[in-house]
């Protein structure tokens, strides 16, 4: 990969990080959230507001999808783009949606915080281009079928156009694998950490496309190291224009997130033990629990029975679905 002069990863380099009005992708971790299309004003307030709650640090929205079929929803389109900035106004949460077409770049950057390019995009070398002029940040997805080289080749395009603000995402692969909607190809976290300063998130939503395992996938990618995950939320998933098979409730959505939380509390106290006993010079030994565990036993056995049942839910909902869903049919970000 010698001829990524500016992707590429330099001995000395620190990763980069991206701001996109004031959340800090590479620095902080991020939890983008929120549903797979804007459908309608209340759907679209009422999930930003119990993403936020639940800890999510941008809103994702689609008011132009591309789907496998042209009679499918297409979304709403500039109508679209006028309800998330409601959203923001009245949440503060920056915005994320997909960008199709070169001649759109400049007006749904006047919406977008972040402008997303789409699997079915990533090699679309034109968007790329006029992506990299809009100076806005970007999340690029990994292209379905695409190596990492191929990947990292197009965020050059971006990052030649005077625009460093690129951050990947891995969203599946096609693979042989069919009882999943792609193969989420978690390898990739660390193997762009190794060869790329640019931040990583995964999407565990469009990367299996079953409800139930969005939350083990996103614990995973959290131990792998990404940089942050992209998770659909919808207050209400069976009634959803598209996605609806791998949509969380917010409810779903605020009990993974304890979860997530509980998984980097114990990561970073491992970290800071390890380093602890590296200046020490003692032997690396497993931290002890953390001491709050104990005392907050009480306060969270109400949590820990309302995510019990959230699972089950998760998981009938999602036994349902498997045996008719086509794991092609739907839309592919």
């Amino acid at each position: 990969m010698n001829n990524l002069k500016l992707t590429g990863r330099k001995p000395g380099d620190l990763g980069s990080v991206i701001d996109v009005c004031g959340v800090r992708v590479g620095e902080e971790f991020v939890v983008i959230a929120g549903p797979c299309s804007v459908e309608s004003e209340e759907q679209t307030l009422r999930t930003a507001v119990a993403v936020k709650a639940a800890g999510a640090k941008m809103l994702r929205g689609g008011a132009f999808k591309p789907r496998t079929s042209p009679y499918a929803f297409q979304g709403l389109g500039l109508k679209g783009l006028k309800i998330l900035d409601k959203a923001k106004r009245e949440t503060g949460l920056p915005i994320v949606t997909e960008v199709v077409d070169t001649r759109d770049v400049s007006w749904v950057g006047e919406y977008a915080d972040l402008l997303q390019i789409g699997a079915r995009n990533m090699q679309n070398f034109s968007l790329l281009r006029e992506a990299g002029k809009s100076g806005k940040p970007i999340l690029l997805k990994r292209g379905m079928y695409s190596t990492l080289e191929e990947w990292l080749n197009c965020a050059e395009y971006i990052l030649a156009e005077g625009n460093a603000s690129v951050i990947l995402c891995e969203r599946g692969i096609r693979t042989f694998e069919t009882f999943t909607r792609n193969t989420l190809d978690l390898s990739m976290i660390p193997a762009v950490h190794a060869e790329s300063h640019l931040p990583i998130m995964v999407d565990p939503s469009h990367g299996t496309g079953i409800k139930y395992m969005i939350e083990p996938m996103s614990l995973a990618a959290i131990a792998a190291g990404a940089d942050g995950l992209e998770i659909e939320v919808h207050i209400d998933p069976p009634s959803a224009l598209s996605d609806k098979d791998q949509q969380l409730r917010p409810e779903e959505f605020a009990a993974m997130m304890r979860r997530l939380d509980d998984l980097r509390d114990f990561m970073g106290e491992r970290l800071e033990a390890e380093a602890e006993a590296i200046r020490k010079g003692d032997a690396i030994s497993t931290p002890a629990p953390r001491s709050d565990m104990a005392s907050s036993a009480a306060a969270k056995d109400v949590a820990t029975q309302t995510d019990t049942d959230v699972n089950a839910s998760a998981h009938a909902d999602a036994t349902r679905s498997i045996a008719s869903r086509d794991p092609f049919a739907d839309a592919m970000d």
